[in-house]
């Protein structure tokens, strides 16, 4: 039977108009441009450090100024332009540009170590880089391991400009056409299924995993934000949270902001009194950020005994919170609370809204008005299919599998295992295991793969255990995720000894001497031991570690050091790595 199509099915009406102009313009561009038309004058970025306003006009003026640099230097249908910033105006140009010319936006994690750096800049081969001049080292040791060159080095400086640059590298203010602030000639074919941005997930095996979102992505992921607040053009927000992260970028971040045609503040990095400021200075209406960094804020509004009246909402992401947390976030914040759960790749999946707190505390709630979410059978062989639920009885386990087509292309660049392994049928299976009760309310219990999340950031242990496996007394390791107060989780690793003088203190100078590894995936405590936990087939069990683990560090079996040591080994980092910048 041949496959019928939406062009050729038969249809009660020509739709030949309405397919050509939904596919060609159901883009998150001609939305923003609609905001840049309707209201020019109105704040679109507020940058509190510059104390600077841009209004729809200048954005998109200094977004084209950009945008013609890149056509200038050959930048074009499909190419990379890889972002490795802090939340700042640049950010937004390097987004918002490349689609102008066709080209795709891959903003990375500037927590990126120089390997890990390396390996993305390899995968996605881009062929303008733009950094932040504070990542130099980084940058710089990234490009010596990579084996793509990106045709152009662009810094973003905010220091002295009388600093002279690494040898190839150009600013910023001298790359962007200052005299070009009008639209680019659109020479292109536009599509709502162009890919427009790419971001990057954590990886489990050397190359970590690039998702590719779409026009129809965009759209849709700002007009899910916009239903689900709601959001409005006259709200102002705040991403306290990296805007590489898709959190950070969709939720009450720039994309369905700038959408709507509300306002953006920028804040480059966290700080409880910085962002009290900017809330009472700029009206600020939602605010997004994991748990870790609103209980931050808590205790500094708690100390000084300020309140938040402007605040509308607050959107918590990363983890669940517990009854008594929800009350004191309430309580002190004095906002309507949300908490999404959900994936890089599908966005988030499923709300607890501020009618269900702090009530289903503990939950992730129930699916989002377009997403659907079950918890399917996990067996050993095969996946679970989405009709093999387990029973709503709130105790038997399963794993999360979602289906939100809308907000997801279905795949990982230029990994189809990855991808045949992932997405099935239209469905995304997770690897997160949750119960659910009768209401379909899902709670999540934990991770097949035994995924650690410290501060916001997912940490993959079968990478750290690659790089710990590498030092030439560890014979065999298997890591996990312990209890910590400020960051949520670290990492514990326990470590088979391959030569009897391998000490804890050998492995944490290892780690601090690696560019394979970043910061916060370092492990902050390590066990020497005689076995790990594996099945009868040879699988590696993260959760009876994980179990133990938490044990071992309540009785001081595993050895941590003290902070005054960590600050020496970020110290040493940067000494490190400001060395091989100014060679």
């Amino acid at each position: 039977m041949e496959e019928t199509t939406l062009s050729t099915r038969e249809l009660t009406y020509d739709a030949t108009m309405f397919i050509e102009t939904f596919e060609r313009e159901f883009t998150w561009l001609r939305g923003f441009l609609r905001n840049v038309y309707r209201h020019p004058s109105k704040p679109a970025l507020i940058e509190p450090v510059l104390n600077k306003t841009w209004s729809y006009a200048e954005l998109n003026a200094d977004a084209n100024r950009l945008a013609n640099a890149l056509k200038s230097d050959g930048v074009g249908k499909n190419d990379i332009v890889g972002i490795q910033l802090y939340n700042c105006p640049e950010f937004l140009f390097g987004y918002i540009a490349p689609r102008k010319i066709g080209a795709i936006a891959n903003p990375l994690n500037f927590n990126f170590s120089a390997g890990e750096t390396a390996e993305v800049i390899d995968h996605n081969k881009p062929v303008v880089y733009i950094y932040d001049e504070s990542l130099a080292p980084t940058v710089l040791a990234a490009l010596e391991l990579a084996e793509h060159k990106p045709k152009t080095l662009v810094v973003v400086r905010s220091g002295s400009d009388t600093e002279s640059l690494p040898e190839g590298h150009i600013a910023y203010t001298d790359y962007i056409d200052a005299d070009k602030a009008d639209d680019p000639v659109n020479d292109f074919d536009e599509h709502m299924y162009d890919e427009v941005v790419r971001l990057q997930t954590s990886g489990t095996t050397n190359t970590p995993k690039g998702i590719p979102l779409n026009n129809a992505n965009e759209v849709l992921s700002s007009h899910d934000v916009i239903m689900e607040y709601p959001l409005t053009v006259v709200d102002v927000t705040m991403n306290l949270t990296p805007w590489f992260h898709r959190g950070g970028l969709h939720s009450g971040g720039p994309t369905p902001t700038l959408y709507v045609g509300g306002t953006v503040v920028a804040m480059r990095n966290f700080n409880p009194k910085a962002c009290v400021e900017y809330i009472e200075e700029h009206g600020i209406t939602f605010i997004t950020g994991v748990p870790s960094v609103f209980f931050s804020l808590v205790r500094y509004l708690e100390k000084h005994d300020e309140e938040l009246p402007t605040l509308n909402g607050i959107v918590t992401m990363g983890s669940p919170l517990d009854e008594e947390d929800c009350i004191r976030l309430q309580t002190v914040l004095g906002a309507q609370l949300f908490n999404g759960y959900g994936t890089t790749e599908t966005f988030w999946n499923t709300m607890l809204y501020p009618r269900d707190l702090p009530g289903m505390a503990g939950s992730v709630g129930h699916s989002c008005i377009d997403d659907e979410v079950r918890v399917v059978k996990i067996f050993d062989e095969r996946k679970g299919h989405p009709s093999e639920t387990v029973p709503c009885d709130g105790r038997t386990m399963g794993e999360v599998i979602i289906k939100a087509p809308f907000k997801s292309t279905y795949t990982y660049v230029d990994n189809p295992e990855m991808s045949a392994d992932k997405f099935v049928d239209g469905w995304l299976y997770t690897g997160d295991v949750a119960t659910w009760d009768e209401s379909s309310c899902i709670k999540i219990v934990d991770r097949k793969d035994g995924m650690i999340i410290s501060k916001g950031e997912n940490i993959y242990p079968a990478r750290v255990e690659e790089i710990l496996n590498r030092h030439p007394k560890v014979q065999e390791c298997m890591v996990c995720g312990v209890p910590d107060k400020k960051r949520g989780e670290v990492v514990a690793a326990y470590v088979i000894a391959e030569d009897e003088d391998l000490t804890p203190e050998d492995l944490f100078a290892y780690c601090d001497g690696s560019e394979r590894i970043s910061t916060f995936q370092a492990p902050r405590y390590y066990r020497i031991v005689d076995e790990l936990p594996y099945t009868a087939t040879g699988k590696k069990q993260h959760y009876k570690l994980k179990e133990q683990a938490a044990k071992d560090l309540e009785d001081g079996q595993l050895t941590g050091r003290q902070a005054q040591t960590i600050g020496e080994r970020i110290s040493s980092r940067i000494r490190s790595g400001l060395d091989r910048f100014m060679k």
